[in-house]
C-alpha cells in the first residue's frame, strides 16, 4: 500500500533551536516519533548545518525539505536568497542530502501588481530549472494571500498556469482560510505537489473580560479574529480526507506545522498532533 512520510516543519521550533541547539532539538523530534523535518526559519550557519547533519545521521531523521527565498521579502531585508547566495544554498542542500527546496512566500511588495507578479513567476521558474541541474526541486509554499484574484484568476493559479518546473507546497489551513475546500483544492494540483503542510483550523474562544461593548469597533476586532492554528486533529478540518487527497495527488511528505501554539510548548503540540495522526491510522507513516 502506498504511504507518505509524516514530518515536522521546524519553523515552529525555531525558539527551541535557539534554546537547545539544532542537535538537541532534533533529538526531541526523534523522541516524539517523527523521522522527517522541513528546515525553515532556522539560521543556516555553519554550526547549525553541521549539527543538523550530525543529528540526521544519529537519529535517522530525513531532512525532507529546506527553505530559501528567491529574493528578500522586502527590499533590503536581511537573509540568504537564491538570487544572491545560490551556491551556498545548493551546497547546504547537498550537505544535508536534501533535494526539495521551498520558497516560503512571494515578496510582499510585489503582491498587488500583476506585472511584478508575472515577473516573479518567470524568475522563479528559471530558478527551478537552474536548481534541477543540481538535482534539487523548487517548490512554492502557499498562504491565503495567493488567493487574491487578478482578472478573475487566483494568484496561486497564475503561478501554476505559467510554470512547469516549479512545484507547490500546499498548506491546508491557509486554503481553508481562503474559502476553498482543502480536499478538493489539493486534487487540482495533482502532479505538482510533493510537500503538504498539515495544519488544523480551529475557532477559538473570545476573551470578553476587557471588552467595552460601547466600543463596537473593538468588539468586532475580537469577534472576527477567532480563527486559530490548531494541532492536527484538534480543529475542524477533515484531515484523513486531506491526507488521502494529498497522497493521491503526489505528496510524499506531510509536514505538521502550527504557526501559533497559544502558550503551549511546541513539543507538546507536536505530540498531540502525532497522537491524533496515529489514531487516524497513520502510525506507519512516522
Amino acid at each position: 500500500m502506498k504511504k507518505g512520510k509524516i514530518g515536522v516543519q521546524m519553523m515552529m521550533l525555531k525558539g527551541k533551536v535557539e534554546e537547545l541547539g539544532a542537535y538537541e532539538t532534533m533529538r526531541k523530534i526523534k523522541e516524539l516519533g517523527y523521522r522527517a523535518v522541513e528546515v525553515s526559519q532556522i539560521p543556516m550557519t555553519a554550526e547549525n548545518v553541521a549539527e543538523l547533519k550530525r543529528a540526521s545521521k544519529d537519529f535517522d531523521i530525513k531532512i525532507a525539505a529546506m527553505s530559501a527565498s528567491l529574493e528578500p521579502m522586502l527590499p533590503g531585508a536581511p537573509g540568504e536568497t537564491l538570487t544572491n547566495d545560490f551556491e551556498k544554498i545548493v551546497n547546504d542542500c547537498k550537505t544535508l542530502e536534501c533535494n526539495f527546496l521551498r520558497i516560503g512566500m512571494m515578496p510582499l511588495h510585489l503582491m498587488g501588481d500583476k506585472d511584478k507578479i508575472m515577473d516573479f513567476i518567470s524568475r522563479a521558474e528559471e530558478m527551478a530549472v537552474r536548481l534541477a541541474e543540481h538535482g534539487i526541486e523548487l517548490y512554492y509554499h502557499t498562504h491565503h494571500l495567493e488567493f487574491q484574484k487578478y482578472d478573475g484568476v487566483y494568484l496561486l493559479d497564475m503561478i501554476k498556469n505559467n510554470t512547469t518546473k516549479l512545484g507547490f507546497e500546499l498548506d491546508v489551513h491557509w486554503i481553508q482560510r481562503a474559502g476553498e475546500n482543502p480536499v478538493e483544492f489539493v486534487k487540482q494540483y495533482a502532479g505538482r505537489i510533493s510537500l503538504l503542510h498539515l495544519k488544523d483550523y480551529r475557532i477559538g474562544q473570545m476573551d470578553l473580560s476587557k471588552v467595552d461593548f460601547n466600543d463596537m469597533a473593538n468588539f468586532m476586532q475580537i469577534f472576527t479574529n477567532t480563527i486559530e492554528f490548531a494541532e492536527v486533529g484538534e480543529g475542524n478540518l477533515d484531515m484523513k480526507a486531506i491526507i488521502e487527497a494529498g497522497l493521491e495527488s503526489g505528496a510524499q511528505y506531510f509536514l505538521v506545522e502550527q504557526d501559533n501554539v497559544y502558550g503551549r510548548d511546541p513539543f507538546d503540540c507536536l505530540e498531540t498532533s502525532a497522537e491524533n495522526l496515529r489514531k487516524l491510522g497513520y502510525s506507519d507513516w512516522f
